[in-house]
């Protein structure tokens, strides 16, 4: 059965790609299709820019899509300064991977060298059969103010986020330090909630 993610985030499509095809289910992505639609991304949390990407893009192709969306948390920052849904999107303008590593490191070196952090995402699914919502957190991490040299494409902050666990970037987890963390990720949960609301 084919899914579209509604994404062009080439991490997120090969996060979940290989395991949604265990289950029969082949995962295409907007870079699959002749067209990409310009969607104003104005939802107030991860679930509502969720809910936008997964409606409009079902609405226009009828496959079974996925949205997914996240915030960021940044515990030292005041209300006003959070990026919450903004990640990317700074003053207006969306940052690539190097811009977005560029402006979060200098926000950690503006507040004394670390920032505890915190993701919350959001998932939806617009189907035949209906709307579905998913949503779950990662935090216990911080971002520090030096980057790693090791880059994950379309993930420009694990470069600069330690895993207290391992006391090691995000970025340079080996295959097996990844086994462990991907627990925190609630990625079986999240292929339970894909492979029952298609």
């Amino acid at each position: 059965m084919q899914v579209l993610f509604a994404t062009t985030n080439p991490a997120k499509v090969k996060k979940y790609r290989d395991l949604l095809k265990e289950k029969g289910i082949e995962l295409v992505t907007i870079k699959d299709l002749d067209f990409k639609l310009d969607i104003d991304e104005n939802g107030k949390d991860a679930i509502e820019n969720a809910y936008i990407k997964a409606k409009t893009y079902y609405d226009k192709t009828k496959i079974p899509t996925i949205g997914m969306d996240n915030n960021l948390f940044i515990e030292e920052l005041p209300e006003e300064k959070q990026p919450g849904t903004h990640v990317r999107r700074i003053n207006g303008k969306e940052l690539n991977d190097d811009e977005m590593i560029t402006y979060y490191t200098n926000l950690v070196k503006e507040n004394y060298g670390k920032l505890t952090a915190k993701w919350v995402y959001g998932m939806v699914i617009c189907s035949d059969n209906g709307v579905n919502k998913f949503s779950w957190s990662k935090d216990h991490f911080y971002f520090v103010d030096k980057p790693c040299e090791k880059r994950n494409p379309g993930y420009p902050l694990d470069s600069i986020t330690i895993v207290p666990e391992f006391n090691k970037y995000l970025a340079e987890l080996t295959e097996e330090d990844k086994e462990v963390y991907k627990k925190k990720d609630n990625i079986d949960e999240v292929i339970e909630f894909i492979t029952k609301s298609i």
